[in-house]
């Protein structure tokens, strides 16, 4: 075991996520990418350890909030599970439908965290925009973020974090697309990361301003975003919604649920 040290173990991090990526598996390449780098200056926050065989990363431990383990563990070393969880001591643990077996002992399952859903891309229909609205790759970075801290107020994000996002592999600034409106405004935004190993690409992060809702413009982003990413490659769309009206409006989308993470505590 080894604690993290940058970027770099983020990379390795994700090849392992990209290994085992299936409907099984919690933890998607650009997920990785995003909860790590959308905000600065958290990493004092966050202990966060590399488990290695051979030269080669077969478990990763991050204590993402207090008392709080995500975690990772390659099947054919079903052993270290039990010590990346002693490594950070945790209250609780998130796992996917399907990771059963890392759950630790004594621990049982609580509250859904996340609900898994995925969606083909094939034969997707062509976004469709009120009149004054147009939707391609973002350009106007400034206007990315506000966006982003509108719908997610209150939000850490800041231009200098999103510019580290795009920065990271395996970000696509094709994939990244917004909804402008005649002033300028970024209305609505969607970011795919795509994984073309496993041809499948995340919505991560999605949203529309308040005040552009209801004009089906979270549905257009997300249909370009998604289309760009069938030109890229991927078959396959997941998202993991966390809210009931989220997982509505994914639904209208065609994608289906096939999964839940859920929190483990004592």
């Amino acid at each position: 075991m080894r604690p993290y040290t940058g970027p770099d173990d983020l990379r390795l991090m994700q090849g392992l996520a990209q290994r085992l990526w299936s409907h099984r598996s919690q933890w998607h390449i650009g997920d990785l990418v995003w909860q790590r780098f959308q905000h600065l200056g958290r990493e004092p926050e966050w202990p966060t350890a590399l488990w290695e065989v051979d030269g080669r990363v077969v478990a990763w431990g991050w204590v993402r909030e207090p008392g709080g383990l995500a975690y990772q563990v390659d099947p054919d070393f079903p052993d270290l599970a039990a010590e990346v969880v002693a490594w950070g001591e945790p209250e609780a643990v998130w796992l996917i439908d399907g990771e059963e077996h890392l759950v630790p002992a004594g621990f049982t399952a609580r509250e859904v965290r996340s609900t898994h859903m995925s969606r083909s891309l094939a034969g997707l229909p062509e976004p469709v925009l009120p009149p004054g609205f147009r939707v391609g790759p973002v350009d106007d970075v400034a206007a990315r973020v506000a966006c982003h801290r509108s719908v997610w107020r209150p939000s850490r994000v800041t231009e200098e974090s999103y510019r580290v996002v795009m920065g990271a592999w395996p970000y696509e600034r094709s994939l990244d697309q917004v909804v402008v409106a005649s002033d300028g405004t970024v209305a609505a935004q969607c970011l795919v990361w795509a994984d073309e190993v496993n041809a499948v690409g995340e919505l991560e992060p999605v949203g529309t301003v308040e005040s552009f809702r209801r004009l089906g413009l979270g549905r257009a982003v997300c249909l370009a975003a998604m289309r760009a990413a069938a030109e890229r490659g991927c078959a396959e769309a997941v998202v993991y919604p966390v809210t009931g009206w989220a997982q509505a409006f994914y639904r209208s989308l065609g994608f289906t649920p096939y999964a839940r993470t859920r929190a483990y505590r004592p």
